[in-house]
């Protein structure tokens, strides 16, 4: 005879958008994504958006559960939000590069090297970072925050020092940038993207400020992906050359199905510029992390508290 194997401790089912919606209803969860998800997990979600949408709906939701198809700073601003929820994430090892490029110890190094200034941090970063900083921003409200401050006090801006470059242009203000990026807002090469234009002569490029200034020069327009999935939308162009990570393109097919959305070349032929971080969440993982509720988000009680504070500005100033 032959030996019968076990059978999956959870195995997956066939109809993975109707389990998950089973799950959700017995969990009374909600399902937060951010567009750079992949497009079946897009679908499924109660909620799609950028950090800013995702901050705030996270702050907003009723749910018991809160399961973030995200990066791992992400979920810990849920949970930093919502210290009496579960908080699921699909992938613990879906981090983040501009958050890994901001160590604690030598961004408090950093920031005691200018004690009298106010630390801007952007979203993306860890909880301890954000216990580190006065106000945290996004990309959607970063320049908006820093018009607040008044001119006299100087500001840090951390981590992404593409962004903070990107903010001083457009403020005016003298910022002192830590020396983070991302790597796939990185990898976008200004040669090829220069191509493309030449074969594609009516295509506007559009681009996130994380990009590399020689990148942003060429852009027609520069926005968060919020931002930019609404200018693709009211725009009268028909076909645009997207510079961030392509998952946004799936939303705009969606929000505009007649237009062409072409995403910018990266250095080499990979597919770098999809963020390797994002895509390390997929169904069957999002099914099995609300069926096990694990990989379960959890922070000290100190540094959630010092991270929330600095949320809560941002939220009061948005």
């Amino acid at each position: 005879m032959f030996a019968t194997a076990n059978p999956p401790k959870n195995p997956i089912p066939q109809d993975l958008f109707a389990a998950i919606n089973e799950l959700k209803k017995e969990l009374n969860a909600v399902i937060l994504a951010h567009y750079y998800q992949e497009p079946d997990i897009q679908d499924i979600a109660d909620y799609i958006g950028d950090s800013l949408g995702l901050s705030q709906q996270a702050a907003n939701t009723d749910a018991e559960v809160i399961v973030f198809a995200g990066v791992h700073f992400m979920a810990e601003t849920a949970k930093i939000l919502n210290p009496d929820k579960l908080v699921l994430l699909p992938d613990l090892n879906a981090g983040c590069s501009l958050a890994d490029s901001c160590p604690p110890q030598e961004f408090q190094a950093f920031k005691d090297a200018h004690p009298d200034h106010l630390v801007i941090s952007y979203i993306n970063c860890t909880a301890e970072i954000k216990a580190k900083s006065d106000i945290i921003c996004t990309s959607s409200n970063a320049v908006k925050l820093v018009e607040q401050i008044p001119p006299e006090k100087p500001i840090i801006f951390a981590p992404d020092r593409n962004l903070g470059r990107y903010v001083a242009e457009q403020t005016g203000r003298d910022l002192v940038l830590w020396q983070g990026s991302c790597i796939v807002h990185e990898t976008f090469s200004e040669k090829k993207m220069i191509e493309l234009q030449v074969e594609h002569p009516t295509a506007e490029i559009i681009a996130h400020p994380e990009c590399e200034p020689a990148v942003l020069r060429h852009a027609k327009y520069i926005g968060s992906t919020t931002a930019l999935l609404k200018y693709c939308q009211n725009s009268n162009r028909d076909k645009f050359i997207v510079a961030t990570e392509p998952g946004i393109i799936h939303q705009m097919k969606k929000a505009a199905p007649n237009k062409q959305f072409i995403p910018a070349p990266a250095m080499n032929n990979c597919a770098c510029n999809e963020c390797p971080h994002m895509r390390l969440n997929t169904l069957e993982k999002l099914y099995l992390a609300m069926k096990n509720k694990t990989p379960e988000i959890t922070l000290p009680e100190d540094i959630r508290v010092a991270a929330l504070k600095p949320i809560q500005k941002m939220l009061e100033m948005s």
